[in-house]
């Protein structure tokens, strides 16, 4: 059937309507408040076609699906699966955003982890790590005949004069080192100085490269990751001289910076291994802002300038305030900026001094108690920290201003992950770039022929999710952004595009005014 026939429309207002609306067209459905529009879109022709399907499934199925009521309705023909996207469900959780509703960041996990590359935040130098066999493989490229030399890094830029060390190595029967990059024979005395940093490697084996030599290569290359950590020096010698660094460990060889394995969860801003230690993957804190606590500050403290206080001068809060203006006789009836500096900060940021506090209570009982003042924003802070209320959070939050993580400075993650890059970029600042820059910066990525191989369903994957994204006018968009800023046209459009997504035919889609909040162009 090319098309969907209703008769007996009578859901909610509509007066017995029949009508045919022709399917794989776009239709638009207009009208005054009230006239019908949602009552035929959604609770007739959505409500039946969602019902038939969830009917055909078994009951096995229907029973996490929950009936629907049937729609008053004589009949309706040619309905397909209905895919009802409305307004009401946008996402207000503050770690949802963009790349995470599109399940575009998923995908970005998968490829970082597979293909990215990690480079070591102090030294900018990539970090990998190598198996003996690989190490031997990348060795063995260089021409036949190539000299070189193989070196175990015992000691990096470290003080003392190493005595034991060198003495462990003559009993070991290691002939040479070499020290800050001059060769040293072990037999010799060598002194080093205490408060100097030394660089100290060990000769391992001297290697020309021909055939039958990769069993030796082996062998000393096993010994060299022994003695070092996991790490291995090779010099190049002759006209092409120069070092190569190996290392066993996913470490940065100079410094001690290292990194887990590569996996998707350690991308995620919503799991600890990923997540900024300090906003905990949010990207932002709430902190006591003193000029919403004290809006008005020509009121004195009396006139109930602390807006937290005002209504309550009867509270215990109250009280303890009084005593603390007492003991540091601060004047009560002063408007609040006409007192000194020092005394603002008592009053919202507390005492250092042990404070007597004697007050009566509004039951009656006498509170008498030496202890410190923790001031008023202190307080509300910690209380905020500390409930359990939603309530009284929510009355907390009116006093709170958002400012970004000083830690990952908005990032979400903690700075491993962001070491971290494809194509020169990290994580983050891939998720800052517009749909519209997103798709050549991924169509354009140089990579190796291995890394092609490897990513390349990933790529596709996420090409795709970016063109219905831009397909649908949402090319302003990046995936860094937060899905609780999205208005309801946009939050309905990127449903829409992961629904289109999925690539099923034959789909009825019924959208809830698609075009809210968006500008014409848009549109």
């Amino acid at each position: 059937m090319d098309k969907i026939i209703i008769k007996g429309a009578r859901e909610n207002n509509l007066k017995n309507v029949s009508l045919e609306l022709p399917k794989n067209k776009l239709i638009v459905m207009t009208g005054v408040s009230g006239s019908g529009k949602s009552s035929l879109a959604f609770d007739t022709i959505y409500a039946e076609g969602q019902r038939r399907y969830v009917e055909s499934l078994s009951a096995y199925a229907r029973q996490f699906l929950g009936g629907s009521e049937k729609p008053e309705v004589d009949s309706i023909e040619g309905l397909s699966p209905a895919i009802s996207i409305d307004q009401k469900t946008t996402s207000k959780n503050p770690r949802s955003t963009v790349g995470t509703v599109t399940e575009i960041y998923d995908y970005l996990r998968l490829l970082y982890a597979r293909i990215g590359v990690a480079y070591c935040p102090n030294h900018h130098i990539p970090i990998t790590s190598q198996s003996v066999e690989e190490m031997a493989n990348k060795i063995l490229e260089y021409p036949e005949n190539t000299k070189l030399i193989i070196m175990a890094p015992v000691a990096y830029r470290e003080k003392g004069t190493h005595k034991d060390l060198l003495d462990n190595l003559r009993k070991q029967g290691y002939i040479r080192v070499r020290i800050n990059d001059e060769m040293v024979d072990l037999s010799e005395e060598i002194t080093l100085e205490k408060n100097k940093r030394d660089k100290i490697d060990v000769v391992i084996d001297r290697i020309i490269l021909k055939e039958g030599c990769r069993s030796r290569l082996h062998e000393s290359l096993e010994q060299a990751t022994k003695l070092s950590k996991g790490k291995v020096i090779i010099q190049i010698l002759g006209e092409n001289a120069k070092e190569l660094l190996f290392s066993e460990s996913f470490a940065c060889p100079y410094c001690e910076f290292s990194l887990p394995e590569l996996e998707p969860n350690i991308f995620s801003f919503n799991a600890p291994f990923g997540a900024c230690p300090d906003c905990k993957g949010l990207g932002v804190k709430q902190q006591m802002d003193p000029d919403l606590v004290i809006p008005n500050k020509d009121l004195s403290l009396n006139e109930g300038c602390i807006k937290t206080l005002s209504d309550d001068q009867e509270g215990i809060y109250y009280k303890k305030l009084e005593c603390v203006c007492k003991h540091y006789k601060i004047d009560m009836n002063k408007p609040f900026k006409k007192l000194s500096k020092k005394h603002q900060e008592i009053i919202l940021y507390g005492s250092d001094e042990i404070i007597h506090f004697h007050y009566a209570t509004k039951s009656g009982n006498i509170t008498n108690s030496r202890d410190y003042y923790e001031g008023i924003l202190t307080n509300l802070e910690r209380r905020y920290v500390e409930t359990s209320s939603t309530w009284i959070r929510e009355w907390l939050e009116h006093y709170m201003v958002e400012y970004t993580c000083e830690t990952c400075h908005g990032a979400r993650l903690n700075e491993d992950v962001l070491a971290v890059q494809v194509g020169g970029k990290n994580i983050y600042e891939v998720t800052c770039l517009s749909i519209k820059e997103l798709i050549p910066f991924f169509k354009n990525l140089k990579l190796t022929e291995e890394q092609q191989q490897i990513a390349s369903l990933i790529l596709k994957e996420i090409l795709s999710r970016l063109e219905f994204l831009s397909n649908v006018g949402l090319e302003y968009l990046t995936l860094s952004r937060s899905a609780g800023t999205l208005s309801g046209g946009e939050a309905q459009r990127i449903r829409l595009a992961t629904q289109i997504g999925s690539r099923l035919t034959g789909v009825l889609y019924v959208l809830d005014e698609p075009s809210i909040g968006l500008h014409q162009r848009d549109n």
